[in-house]
């Protein structure tokens, strides 16, 4: 598929986000991390750009706050030519990934290079053995997040959806959980939403819904059943215009959340229907009725 990228032609400024200086002021609804509130309810991954500066200019598109990074992806050698970190839009908070690792241990030597290498303590925990479904390993990675709190670090855990899981990832001190709509890449959406509706009603950390999301739609349902912020990556960066579908995906997350707050009605019944009109009584009240309709006062018959 050839990609056709819409110009951006600056990077992103605290006039394009209020907010960028991560305070709550004149903010009616934070988006808070481990005490640090952030603008964008959206974080973006850095991975399956074509380029560099596509990349770049997707992220600032994005007016996301937070971007991911694979620690096994940044050769830190070559720190001012032309390395990832390089295209990273200043302003941007950085979230070094463990994509890769396959057990705790190296969930947290990965994550201790990180931090010596770009001086921040967030890590998103990553614990993927299966190279098949790149599903979490939910022991090693409930072990690995237990190492991580108790080595200082603010741990962001990618996890199956599974509400016992995630309780247990809070317990141990993990700053939010990340549950999978579905397979990481797959573009599949919310294959999940059942169990992420359960973990948001129980969650006393925010749920950001990470893995599968493959469209705009897919974030603002996310947002809507109550989720605090999604995770995209694949689904802007294999766009026939990334910079275009960064700017839906940003817009698509605003409205879901708009959506939430405005309390989104409950589905009804699957056989019934319920009139969004009244279908008795108001013509009846009109005065003198209507002329010419049987069975209405004043009508005919």
């Amino acid at each position: 598929m050839t990609q056709r990228v819409t110009e951006v032609r600056r990077e992103p400024d605290k006039s394009d986000h209020p907010e960028s200086d991560h305070s709550e002021r004149g903010h009616p609804d934070p988006f808070r991390i481990a005490g640090t509130v952030y603008a964008s309810r959206l974080l973006v991954g850095t991975g399956k750009f074509a380029s560099h500066p596509v990349m770049r200019d997707s992220l600032v598109a994005s007016g996301a706050d937070i971007v991911t990074v694979a620690l096994r992806r940044v050769d830190l050698s070559r720190a001012g030519e032309g390395d990832v970190l390089d295209f990273v839009p200043a302003g941007m908070t950085l979230l070094p990934n463990t994509s890769g690792a396959q057990d705790a241990a190296e969930a947290l030597r990965l994550a201790r290079l990180g931090r010596a290498a770009t001086g921040t303590s967030l890590v998103k925990l990553e614990v993927t053995p299966d190279p098949r479904t790149l599903a979490p390993d939910p022991i090693e990675t409930l072990r690995a997040a237990e190492l991580m709190v108790a080595d200082g670090f603010t741990v962001l855990p990618y996890c199956s959806a599974d509400p016992v899981l995630a309780r247990r990832l809070e317990e141990a001190g993990c700053a939010t959980v990340m549950p999978l709509g579905s397979w990481i890449g797959s573009n599949r959406g919310l294959r999940t939403r059942d169990a992420i509706e359960a973990i948001v009603e129980t969650a006393g950390v925010p749920v950001v819904v990470d893995a599968g999301i493959g469209a705009p739609s897919d974030a603002a349902e996310a947002m809507e059943i109550g989720a605090d912020a999604v995770l995209v990556n694949t689904a802007i960066a294999i766009a026939a215009d990334p910079v275009a579908m960064a700017r839906a995906f940003a817009l698509a997350t605003t409205a879901g959340r708009m959506a939430h707050l405005a309390g989104r009605p409950r589905a009804g019944s699957a056989t019934v229907a319920e009139a969004s009109s009244p279908l008795t009584g108001f013509l009846g009240a009109v005065p003198g009725g209507l002329p010419g309709l049987p069975g209405l006062p004043g009508g005919a018959g």
